[in-house]
């Protein structure tokens, strides 16, 4: 992938404006299009669909405990982890977009369906999802503010590739792109240990003691579950297939989204609607990948409106790219299969030493405007 340039942005050196971008204002044109948004009703409550969702989670639940107890002492139980996996990270779709408020206009009761799905269903920490998620909406891929882009086992920036000098870990980071995808059969592992050193950490968390025992009942009644039907080596195989498979299926669901995508210097101050739309990237497919990417496929929409409910992401999409062409902002989209080109390519450059893979075009312009001064 080329790095992105002025005129691919829409932008222009210092003293030079287009008539794409002359009515646009301090805030990118975000005021303007978000007018326009909710005058086409899309920030409205989608409770029907919702609802459905919500009264789903308990019965699919159920019935997958269900068959997990009629199938009994099998192997065939590896296919029911798989079942588990999905169910769990359509589940934790359901609470992405609690936690953003599109079910509910009451925060309270968003909040409580958080806690009872994210929490009681799947096993992750509210709190400590919050927490991190809040942190890279507000800064997507800036350097030293987005938690997404610091992972402890991956480097995505020329200076966390310095900062690791270990012979072993200078090997891997020179071919991370090949593992990362593999190593992603561990998040689903690593979700619930950070969720229960976060409910047990020094610190502030809203309903600590919902959370240790909505998580308590969650982790031990399902190990228990599990080795109640399960002999231990059967019980770890399916521990394994159900947890490698949900960790990967979460992890790529949200890669695609920003990995890749120009990176953003600490200090570097932006509008709103470039920082999210620039440093994100739209999955094309039909509803089938709206489905089983639980909306994610649409970041771009996601980013400038969280709120949106998940449904009218599709609807807003068209109106959303047409603003973004009409004022000159790059508007980024791909196939699935590409996205993950794009991502593994991107992390391999990092790796082997490029220094700047992916810049930000908003910094390219400034360095541009600054020499023509």
């Amino acid at each position: 992938m080329s790095q992105l340039s002025p005129r691919s942005t829409g932008l222009q050196p210092t003293g030079v404006r287009s008539s794409a971008t002359r009515s646009t204002g301090r805030d990118g044109g975000y005021s303007e299009l978000a007018t326009m948004v909710r005058e086409a009703g899309l920030l409205h409550r989608r409770y029907g669909y919702y609802w459905t969702k919500l009264i789903l989670v308990p019965v699919v639940t159920a019935t997958m405990i269900a068959a997990f107890l009629i199938i009994g002492n099998s192997w065939w139980q590896l296919v029911t982890a798989v079942v588990f996996a999905f169910v769990f990270t359509q589940i934790a779709f359901l609470g992405h977009d609690a936690a953003h408020r599109q079910i509910f206009r009451s925060g309270r009761w968003n909040d409580w369906i958080c806690l009872i799905v994210g929490d009681l269903f799947v096993g992750m920490s509210y709190g400590w999802w919050q927490h991190k998620h809040t942190r890279h909406h507000a800064n997507p891929n800036q350097e030293g503010a987005d938690p997404d882009i610091e992972l402890p086992v991956m480097s995505f920036t020329p200076a966390q590739v310095e900062a690791k000098r270990s012979r072993p870990v200078r090997w891997l980071i020179g071919h991370q792109g090949w593992f990362f995808f593999p190593i992603l059969l561990l998040e689903g592992l690593s979700l619930h240990a950070s969720s229960v050193r976060r409910v047990f950490a020094r610190g502030e968390l809203r309903r600590r003691a919902v959370e240790v025992s909505f998580l308590a009942v969650r982790i031990l009644g399902y190990l228990a579950l599990v080795l109640l039907v399960l002999p231990p080596g059967k019980a770890a195989a399916f521990l394994g297939v159900q947890l490698g498979l949900f960790g990967f299926y979460m992890g790529m669901s949200f890669a695609p989204n920003h990995k890749g995508m120009p990176l953003v210097p600490h200090d570097m101050k932006l509008d709103f609607l470039r920082r999210q739309v620039l440093m994100s990237r739209n999955i094309r497919g039909g509803r089938t990948i709206d489905f089983l990417m639980g909306g994610l496929n649409y970041q771009i929409e996601h980013h400038l409106f969280p709120s949106m409910p998940r449904p009218h992401l599709r609807r807003a999409a068209p109106m959303i790219r047409a603003f973004c062409d009409a004022n000159g902002t790059r508007y980024t989209e791909t196939g699935l299969l590409q996205s993950y080109a794009i991502v593994t390519r991107h992390i391999n450059q990092v790796g082997l030493g490029d220094k700047d893979p992916f810049s930000c075009p908003l910094l390219e312009l400034r360095q541009v405007a600054s020499k023509t001064e």
